[in-house]
């Protein structure tokens, strides 16, 4: 085994990690270890990511069924309406050049970190749902689908939120149900993609097992790291897997030029501090409406 690909092998440890811990984020790892470490095309590596994702999410379902962490109707749903926009969308990538491609993926990225970073809250009081509206299953279901044929990118961390956030399901069981979602999703946008690039398949079944022992690892740890530092963490981690890949996109003259970087950094140093003062307001106006709430503190 070559040093390269023990590298690729070792590192895909992680993209199970990510999945068996969020329900998401393989993909968002995935892409940049293929082709930056694995030195794979865009495109062959995109593909190669859904294969991955696909494998590791359908072994990371099984421990979250056993405990009824999965509304199988809702994901299921979900599941075949992302999969005809993830077909469409691993189509429709044969005409999109590979450079646009990972742009897209990146900006991808940097959305859906943000999306960590910040966090939302659920409205107290709301009852769980056992299982989502049919309608909004569906629309929802086609436009993640056909962002994950697209670019590779959006499987869980579009479907968790849009199960917990939207859905107001529990987040458990957000991330078993986004796993039955992710799996069907990339197989759809896989089968879009085999129909014009090939695959090295030593490759991905080197990678998918390193992702499935990475997965039932992550599976392991789950609840053991609080939660809000497990996805903050992870959220500027792919801040700055996001913003490598742009990079990678501009000109050698641009990419080498220090006020490119300077400026970068004083847009990361501004979005930590007001993703800070978000975090700690939010606590705040908490206990100012609970304060409100009681009548007051007691005398």
């Amino acid at each position: 085994m070559t040093a390269g690909l023990a590298l690729t092998v070792g590192l895909a440890v992680l993209i199970g990690v990510s999945l068996g811990l969020l329900g998401g984020g393989g993909s968002i790892l995935a892409v940049p270890l293929l082709v930056y470490v694995a030195d794979l095309p865009p495109k062959e590596a995109i593909a190669t990511s859904l294969l991955v994702v696909g494998v590791t999410s359908a072994v990371g379902v099984l421990p979250h069924a056993r405990a009824h962490r999965v509304r199988w109707r809702t994901g299921l749903i979900f599941g075949v309406a992302g999969m005809t926009g993830a077909y469409a969308g691993g189509r429709l990538a044969e005409f999109i050049p590979a450079g646009v491609l990972l742009i897209g993926f990146a900006l991808m990225m940097l959305a859906t970190a943000i999306a960590m970073i910040r966090g939302r809250r659920a409205p107290a009081g709301k009852p769980v749902p056992r299982e989502l509206p049919v309608l909004r299953v569906v629309v929802d279901g086609v436009v993640v689908g056909l962002v994950t044929g697209l670019v590779g990118a959006g499987g869980g961390f579009l479907v968790v939120p849009a199960l917990a956030l939207l859905g107001g399901l529990p987040m458990p069981v957000a991330v078993g149900t986004s796993l039955v979602v992710i799996a069907m999703k990339s197989f759809a946008g896989l089968a879009g993609y085999l129909s014009s690039v090939s695959i090295d398949w030593g490759l991905a079944a080197a990678v998918t097992a390193a992702a499935v022992v990475g997965s039932l690892a992550g599976g392991r740890l789950a609840g053991r790291i609080p939660e809000d530092v497990l996805r903050k963490g992870f959220g500027w981690f792919v801040v700055v897997m996001g913003v490598f890949v742009l990079a990678q996109q501009l000109p050698a003259g641009l990419r080498s030029n220090p006020l490119l970087w300077i400026g970068l950094g004083l847009v990361v140093a501004v979005s930590v501090t007001l993703t800070t003062r978000h975090g700690r307001r939010a606590p705040a106006a908490e206990r100012e409406n609970q304060v409100a709430g009681h009548g007051g503190p007691p005398a």
